[in-house]
């Protein structure tokens, strides 16, 4: 089988070079890492057992900040090495964790590849956020007998459909997982269908519940606001994370606004998700016709904002919990388009009034919980989200008990992480 996976691969990689090509050099990325992508990986403590952690991007390696914590004190003979895919992705794990951990990018699924890391690495035990098992990753720890966790696992319907098309080779992989921690009771089920044994799967619930800061206020945010004049009086919208074709319609929304006498100081934070967009929604705005301050060009300096620009650019990285904590009202993007939607966790763990989109396919289980406990809004369409936007901003009351219920959500569904580090040890005790 690792033939034809390795096959696969190769046929892959010759029709995607073209495109890895055109994004580093247009978009500067996929540059770094190649060692690590061909399995040439170190360790910094050798002599311990390793724990092998991976996440693929920004929004699970933020889920690992409590497990990795709880890992470090239930089981301090071991050393942690995070790898993840995304240059994003590896730039966050490095600033969490780089000075005490070995960060990598994650090996490219090649059997060959796979087996080089695997003796460089000699995980005790493999860690897979979410979702992310890969065929010859898993038969050669399976090989090798290092137990193989999903944890924090989701599939979404989306996944689920694709999965189901080719059920015995997703059975043939997921067969030799040791364990699936699953975030709900539906997420529990599609494993099951696609081929985990049904006695190795366990609800345990979302780890993001967990990392969600419940807090009022958020470092460096005092900081960030001087720089960009936001004043403690200010309203401020801030749509986090957003989306291609996104942008446009939060731009129209925010000009109809505006043009109302009692919103005509709303002021608009956009950050977008993807940093290579940064200079395609500075061109958006532009385009709109209002004053805009790109934060980028602020951060690092001591310089402030030349005017109280209506519109703020969030074009750094690592600052959302920032300007989170200083909005009036939340939206989660790409969620008016179909794109999954952005984690809403945060926005509400900071007690802010969160509006959201019907595209959120990703988060359905939060989705359901804050929905349910009427901490969040959601919004099938542009004219809605107008419409809620003018109560959330003439209705004090209204947008205070919203933000107060969906902090309440989040504090009610947490404690995954001390059932994940429980499964785990009970696994690792059994391998001894």
């Amino acid at each position: 089988m690792r033939f034809i996976f390795d096959l696969a691969y190769l046929l892959a990689a010759v029709a995607l070079t073209p495109m890895v090509v055109y994004r580093m050099v247009r978009y500067k990325r996929y540059r770094a890492g190649w060692a690590h992508r061909f399995g040439r990986i170190s360790r910094k403590d050798p002599e311990k057992r390793c724990i092998w952690l991976h996440a693929v991007s920004v929004g699970e390696v933020n889920a690992t900040s409590t497990l990795v914590g709880e890992l470090q004190d239930r089981l301090p003979d071991f050393e942690i090495v995070i790898s993840t895919t995304t240059d994003t992705g590896f730039a966050r794990a490095a600033a969490l964790y780089g000075r005490d951990l070995q960060v990598f990018y994650f090996p490219l699924d090649f059997s060959w590849v796979m087996r080089r890391a695997f003796r460089q690495m000699r995980p005790a035990i493999c860690l897979l956020m979410e979702l992310e098992v890969w065929p010859n990753f898993v038969q050669i720890a399976y090989q090798l007998n290092v137990p193989v966790v999903v944890v924090n696992g989701r599939i979404t319907q989306r996944s689920f459909s694709r999965y189901s098309k080719i059920k015995p080779i997703a059975k043939s992989i997921f067969q030799k997982v040791s364990l699936t921690l699953a975030q709900t009771g539906q997420y529990a089920e599609r494993f099951k269908a696609i081929g985990c044994a049904p006695d190795k799967v366990i609800v345990t619930n979302s780890l993001k519940y967990d990392t969600a800061q419940v807090a009022d206020e958020v470092e460096g945010a005092d900081a960030l606001a001087s720089k960009l004049k936001i004043e403690k009086s200010d309203k401020l919208w801030v749509a986090g994370g957003t989306g291609n074709n996104e942008e446009k319609i939060l731009l129209e929304v925010y000009k109809k606004l505006r043009q109302q006498d009692r919103f005509a100081d709303l002021r608009l934070a956009i950050i977008p998700r993807k940093p290579e967009r940064f200079d395609e929604v500075a061109q958006l705005i532009t385009d709109v016709g209002f004053d805009f301050v790109r934060y980028g060009s602020l951060k690092n300096t001591d310089a402030r904002a030349p005017i109280k620009a209506p519109i703020i650019l969030g074009d750094t990285m690592g600052d959302l919990r920032k300007f989170y904590s200083l909005a009036s009202v939340i939206f989660a993007g790409r969620s008016l388009v179909p794109m999954g939607g952005s984690d809403m966790i945060e926005a509400a763990a900071l007690g802010k009034c969160t509006i959201f989109g019907p595209h959120t396919f990703n988060f359905r289980q939060t989705v359901e919980d804050l929905l349910e406990g009427r901490g969040a809004i959601l919004v099938k369409d542009p004219q809605e989200l107008l419409e809620i936007m003018q109560k959330c901003l003439s209705d004090p009351d209204f947008t205070q008990k919203t933000a107060q219920n969906g902090r309440a959500v989040i504090k009610k569904n947490q404690g995954a992480t001390k059932k994940t580090v429980d499964q785990i040890a009970k696994l690792l005790s059994a391998a001894q």
